[in-house]
């Protein structure tokens, strides 16, 4: 008989176990609720208005009508902070028993803010919830698009700070070149590659020549403000004939643009808008459904692994960051082909770094991502929506109000905000 062997492993293995079952806790998520909350009830208890905000739900054209809502100010806040209150706790108690609660918590929070924000700022006022859907559309869709370019680029292991150039130079090219053929569709695609070209600059020197990527993002978005300032000064304010583009015209789908409160924001767009909604959706299905998904996250975790299995690690890269430009140059047209109208200096006005925050808000997640920009666009539309019926909050602290967001959800407040491992990181063949 053979003397059985002392397990050794055994101490090491029970370790390991121990470990994997370790509660991981993550705090800051249930602190900007707890933050959220004080704060609502500053606002609608501590300093409540009375009086009631009317809630404008219905709109003419609507197929049925939908009543208004009349919410007291101060009642309709104490009732919400007392929810608030109650989702905070619940936060903190899946934090420290590491439970997963899911999106619907920040949503829902979100939501009983905003009523509750709503009721207070419009007390004795009249706000239109249908008009203020329709400009959060407005307002997000070129934040959506380069988004989309921001998650496609960093996926790949390229971090595109150059959203904002990509934005920018498809809104000049979109708007010159649908000025000079007459073809608003031709002045789309010329937006379309003017962002592509943008995009394989950044790709060459941070994928070929291995520049630092950030660097390279950077000096871009200066770049193309240059030149698109200099352009507009020299050329199109002496030709304005060559910053008068066709606008593209709204198309209403029928029955569906008349659904009451999301109909017309929803349903009476044009082309870009519905271009955006099969775009998101198409890219989250391709990123997590397909092939090329797989080996696009493969690339922007880890490269040598896929390299060894015969993934061509910056070929693909090259590609899917032209292919991110080509994305968020459809948002750069957005601006001087459908919203606008005409090009202005830096019209983009930083939105490209607010895109990219969206992207780090949204954990790298095409639908994460999309939410994240809509509340961006939420928050510039009720600036405007407040401003309009003369509330009592200032408007500089309403345009500061994404910026804000911005800073939160870069400081990871929004939870753990994990890039791809690969993000950043040139791949040498060894």
């Amino acid at each position: 008989m053979t003397a059985q062997q002392p397990t050794t492993q055994a101490p090491a293995q029970a370790e390991t176990v121990e470990l994997e079952r370790a509660v991981v806790k993550h705090w800051k998520a249930p602190i900007s609720y707890a933050v959220l909350t004080l704060v609502a009830l500053l606002l609608t208890v501590v300093l409540g208005r009375d009086g009631s905000a009317t809630l404008r739900l219905a709109s003419s054209g609507d197929l049925f009508q939908l009543p208004d809502a009349v919410l007291p100010a101060r009642a309709t806040g104490i009732v919400i902070v007392i929810l608030l209150a109650a989702l905070t706790a619940l936060s903190f108690w899946a934090a420290a028993t590491a439970r997963r609660l899911g999106v619907w918590l920040p949503i829902v929070f979100g939501v009983l803010f905003v009523v509750a924000f709503l009721t207070w700022a419009g007390a004795g006022s009249m706000i239109p919830i249908a008009g203020l859907l329709f400009a959060t559309v407005g307002l997000s869709v070129p934040l959506i698009l380069g988004a989309m370019g921001g998650v496609l680029s960093e996926r790949a292991g390229v971090v595109n700070i150059a959203i904002e150039a990509q934005l920018l130079g498809g809104a000049f090219t979109g708007a010159v070149v649908a000025s000079a053929t007459g073809s608003t569709l031709v002045g789309v695609v010329a937006a379309m590659l003017a962002s592509v070209l943008v995009s394989m600059v950044l790709a060459v020197f941070a994928i070929r020549y291995f520049v630092e990527q950030v660097i390279v993002g950077v000096v871009l978005n200066v770049l193309v403000a240059g030149l698109t300032n200099f352009f507009y000064s020299s050329v199109l304010t002496d030709n304005p004939a060559l910053n008068s583009p066709v606008r593209l015209p709204k198309i209403p789908i029928p029955l569906l643009e008349s659904i009451p409160l999301i109909g017309p924001a929803l349903f009476k767009q044009t082309i870009i808008v519905y271009a955006m909604y099969v775009i998101v959706p198409l890219i989250a299905w391709g990123l997590f459904k397909t092939t090329w998904g797989l080996r696009l996250r493969a690339i922007g975790e880890h490269p040598m692994a896929a390299d060894t299995v015969g993934i061509k690690v910056n070929r693909l890269r090259f590609w899917n960051v032209a292919l991110a430009g080509a994305v968020a140059g459809l948002g750069g047209a957005y601006f001087t082909l459908d919203s606008n109208g005409s090009f202005t200096r830096e019209m983009t006005a930083g939105l490209g770094y607010i895109a990219l925050a969206a992207v780090i808000f949204g954990q790298w997640h095409p639908i994460k991502a999309t939410l994240a920009a809509l509340l961006f666009g939420f928050a510039s539309a009720l600036q405007q929506t407040l401003g309009a019926i003369g509330s009592p909050v200032p408007s500089e602290f309403m345009l500061m109000l994404p910026y804000v967001i911005t800073l939160l959800a870069v400081a990871g407040f929004i939870g753990r905000s994990r890039p791809p491992a690969a993000s950043g990181k040139p791949y040498v063949k060894q």
